[in-house]
């Protein structure tokens, strides 16, 4: 699946704004501060690192670092996870919208310059090499994920890129989707933790949410007036892509049709793809 995320997935925005991954960064907060919350109610570092993954709102890893943690938590979690995901317009924008002002809603960004072929080819060896050297346990992960960018924008394995965006990643999908649906029986899915999973997953989701807001906010206390950044654009460093940066635009737009934001918040929102999967890694290493 990650292979199949990479061919899907461009990075341009994001290497046109480096600063996205701070960002991005900032939208796992939600990770860990679950983390921590799971413990304190009593649940294993192995549970509690599987039921905070939830808040990277990114469905594979979850499933990833679940079967890896703690499988007979899998159903609950693949749900709550996918849940969320599907929820994003409903969840994110009331947080975006307490979290800044309308003047901080209003910022226009500077266009994103142009990123050159060679920058694009460089960029998922480079990321690869430093997560492995960094934190080898996420290594699969990732790269597995910028393989599959690689496969799209060398340009000269075009068959196996369309094969990884459609057919590999559709079977992987279906297979994916029937086993883990098996996990989730009635005795161990219908019970009080199940609801204290899914009440915690949304506050992993809320807390990531906020992380990458008030993080654009911090930014801009630095940054000279016309270069600031729109703390819309935060919100996406969870890991939904596209509908986080989706969902940017819409509440940039809500306050001046005009501004266009989309671009901008794809930078952090594959920003958050390699946080997740980092994270997840990082929960691997201490807990595996």
């Amino acid at each position: 699946i990650f292979l199949g995320i990479g061919t899907m997935t461009d990075f341009e925005p994001l290497i046109a704004r480096p600063s996205s991954l701070l960002l991005g960064a900032a939208a796992q907060l939600g990770i860990f501060f679950t983390f921590v919350g799971a413990k304190i109610l009593g649940f294993t570092n192995q549970e509690a690192g599987a039921i905070g993954i939830i808040g990277g709102a990114d469905g594979p890893t979850a499933i990833y670092v679940t079967s890896r943690l703690a499988s007979e938590l899998l159903g609950p979690i693949a749900i709550a996870a996918y849940s969320y995901m599907a929820l994003v317009p409903v969840i994110q924008p009331p947080i975006m919208r307490g979290l800044t002002t309308k003047k901080e809603r209003m910022i226009r960004m500077d266009a994103l310059r142009t990123v050159s072929k060679k920058e694009k080819i460089v960029f998922p060896i480079a990321v690869t090499a430093f997560v492995a050297l960094l934190v080898p346990s996420a290594a699969p992960l990732v790269g597995s994920l910028m393989l599959g960018n690689l496969f799209r924008e060398c340009g000269v394995v075009d068959r196996l890129s369309k094969t990884a965006q459609n057919e590999l990643m559709n079977i992987v999908v279906i297979f994916l989707g029937v086993s883990v649906g098996a996990t989730a029986k009635a005795e161990s899915f219908l019970s009080p933790m199940t609801l204290g999973i899914l009440a915690m997953g949304i506050v992993a989701f809320m807390c990531g949410t906020a992380g990458g807001v008030l993080l654009a906010k911090f930014m801009n206390i630095f940054l000279p007036e016309g270069k600031k950044i729109n703390p819309l654009i935060g919100s996406a460093g969870v890991s939904a892509v596209p509908m986080a940066a989706r969902v940017s635009q819409k509440e940039g737009q809500r306050e001046d049709p005009s501004n266009f934001l989309l671009m901008h918040a794809m930078g952090p929102n594959v920003a958050g793809v390699i946080g997740s999967a980092i994270a997840a890694g990082v929960l691997m290493s201490l807990f595996g």
